[in-house]
């Protein structure tokens, strides 16, 4: 990180409350975190990663005396909204929101409105052993300044049966002639649900003659133009689509669902393992199997990051710097507890190798995106 980076970060971080907690000094971190409650706002949709989170919870409790309340919520926008509400109540301390697991847009938009504490990220005892090969200091394209540590990473697949689909498509095109084959067996999520919004970003990713301006701020003047392959294609797919593409999935679980009892021949998920754990859940048939398109799957890192008004920030440092530890990061990685990648070298053997990687573009293209979809399609 250069200096201007530190004192930008810094900039964002002090300009509206001071700061007790010292992420340099992390002997007095632990032993002030004793006692603390932190209450980590983060997705509650899925219950292998609510059962990982009660894990860590005991753990924290039982190592350094902090309790950890999972504060479980659909869209983490809800929490930012909540933030910016107490921001502009002038709250500048004793806030209700110590961590909060964050990317893309939402980042973006804490970052904007100088919602986080920090620079901690470097601070951190295991910071050491994050793997720095990964895009760890950059979500959607914005550097993250060390205002949110790494916790995973996420993979846009599909998953199929192996039984009902032995050779599933490599792109979005085949996608579609598979979906015109096979009328009603294929759908995505509904945006702005995360997953299907990535689906939109990723056929675009394919579909587009120029994929640069996706990387940068949407030119409103341009979206129309750079867009179009996509309405283009997804005219044609919704057309043959699950339910006539009048009806769209709630989220990914239900694709999962979907293709479990043979109303859909592919499911969708940001988890590269996510089939193997629903293999282990029983969820799915053991013939279950993930695969990513040639071009690549959409990949991010997810992080975790704390607000500049946190009421227990030296427990919220302790939490994410033990879910950051390579005992905690083993544990999610494996299939039976979570699936998510590791972001930190791992000694153990028998991690999967990631799919083919794809960036995600700028995070103002996933508003855009949301926004012209719902205009088009959402009262269909």
């Amino acid at each position: 990180m250069n200096v201007k980076s530190i004192v930008t970060a810094c900039a964002l971080a002090f300009s509206t409350a001071s700061i007790a907690a010292d992420p340099s000094n992390w002997e007095e971190i632990e032993t002030n975190a004793k006692g603390q409650t932190v209450y980590f706002n983060a997705w509650g949709g899925s219950p292998e990663i609510n059962a990982y989170l009660r894990w860590a919870g005991d753990q924290l409790d039982e190592r350094y005396g902090v309790t950890l309340k999972h504060v479980k919520v659909s869209d983490i926008s809800e929490t930012i909204n909540r933030l910016v509400a107490e921001k502009a109540a002038g709250k500048h301390s004793g806030g209700s929101v110590d961590m909060v697991w964050i990317n893309g847009e939402n980042f973006k938009s804490m970052k904007s409105n100088s919602l986080l504490f920090g620079p901690f990220v470097e601070q951190l005892p295991n910071w050491a052993i994050v793997d720095k090969t990964l895009p760890v200091t950059a979500d959607f394209t914005e550097p993250t300044e060390g205002l949110e540590a790494p916790w995973g990473v996420g993979q846009l697949v599909f998953i199929h049966d192996e039984k009902t689909l032995a050779n599933p498509p490599k792109s979005f095109n085949e996608l579609l002639s598979l979906a015109k084959a096979f009328p009603g067996k294929i759908t995505y999520p509904k945006p702005p649900q995360f997953h299907g919004t990535s689906f939109l970003k990723a056929a675009l990713l394919e579909l587009a003659a120029d994929t640069s301006p996706l990387y940068k701020p949407v030119d409103e003047a341009q979206f129309d133009a750079i867009s179009a392959p996509l309405w283009a294609y997804l005219d044609q797919l919704n057309a043959v689509a699950w339910r006539e593409g009048k009806q769209f999935p709630a989220a990914s679980a239900e694709t999962l669902q979907l293709l479990d009892d043979g109303e859909l021949l592919l499911a969708i998920t940001f988890n590269p393992n996510a089939a193997d754990t629903a293999i282990e859940n029983g969820t799915l048939a053991p013939t279950a199997k993930a695969f990513a398109f040639d071009k690549g799957a959409l990949s991010n890192i997810h992080f975790m990051g704390i607000p500049w008004n946190a009421n227990a920030k030296e427990g919220a440092l302790v939490a994410i710097n033990f879910l950051l530890s390579e005992e905690a990061q083993a544990r999610k990685s494996k299939s039976t507890v979570w699936g998510d990648p590791a972001v930190v070298k791992l000694n153990s053997v028998g991690s999967k190798p990631l799919f083919k990687s794809q960036p995600e573009p700028h995070p103002s293209w996933q508003v855009a995106l949301e926004n012209a979809w719902l205009e088009r399609y959402a009262q269909q």
